[in-house]
């Protein structure tokens, strides 16, 4: 229906803005590498990722996330949803698993500014790409890009099979609701490709 197509876009849209907002650090760090600025970064007693992280918050994007919970007000308003803790508690993972998975996509291509000084342009493809595949149920695409986005690129963890649960759709399960916080493991190998690159970082600065 078109209010379980909003919903689905408003839990990936409001993860993308909220990812936005608060991961725009690894977006904007070929600059901070090319500009010998990972430099002081590294000298501070404290974790890379952490800092990168809290660099820079971009709250011109609000107006993305606006959106998303309007949409999402409106989505949850006219859906047959029994909502309960359980319920509530999925729609919240869902949304949180979305932002740990672009905040995973930002970091990796930040990390390959390591070796190449400048973010890979293809990463935009799991980014955006991503972001507009997931507004919709993963099931009206082909299998091979169903399972690329749930067992690779998790989307489908975060959306499409909680979202069974949530709409209490034939075949779904109350284990459904966790999957999210499997999706929140794609952070490990993104995580483990950022200190490979701060281990090759030579600084570039003048």
């Amino acid at each position: 229906s078109v209010q379980e197509v909003m919903l689905c876009f408003a839990v990936i849209h409001m993860a993308f803005a909220l990812s936005e907002c608060f991961a725009r650090g690894f977006d904007a760090f070929s600059q901070v590498v090319s500009h010998g600025e990972f430099d002081r970064i590294l000298v501070r007693p404290r974790n890379t990722v952490l800092q990168v992280l809290g660099a820079r918050f971009e709250f011109s994007r609000i107006g993305r996330l606006v959106l998303s919970i309007i949409v999402l007000g409106v989505a949850v308003h006219g859906l047959p949803i029994a909502w309960n803790l359980i319920r509530i508690l999925t729609l919240v993972l869902m949304i949180l698993g979305g932002v740990g998975i672009f905040t995973g996509i930002f970091m990796i291509s930040a990390a390959f500014c390591f070796w190449t000084l400048q973010g890979l342009e293809v990463m935009n493809i799991f980014t955006d790409g991503g972001r507009e595949m997931a507004q919709y149920p993963l099931d009206i695409y082909k299998k091979e890009i169903t399972r690329f986005f749930t067992y690779a690129i998790p989307f489908g963890l975060v959306n499409y099979l909680p979202l069974r649960f949530l709409l209490d759709l034939p075949g779904s399960s109350p284990w459904q609701a966790f999957l999210p916080l499997l999706a929140l493991l794609f952070l490990i190998p993104c995580i483990l490709l950022w200190r490979m690159g701060v281990r090759h970082y030579q600084s570039s600065g003048s």
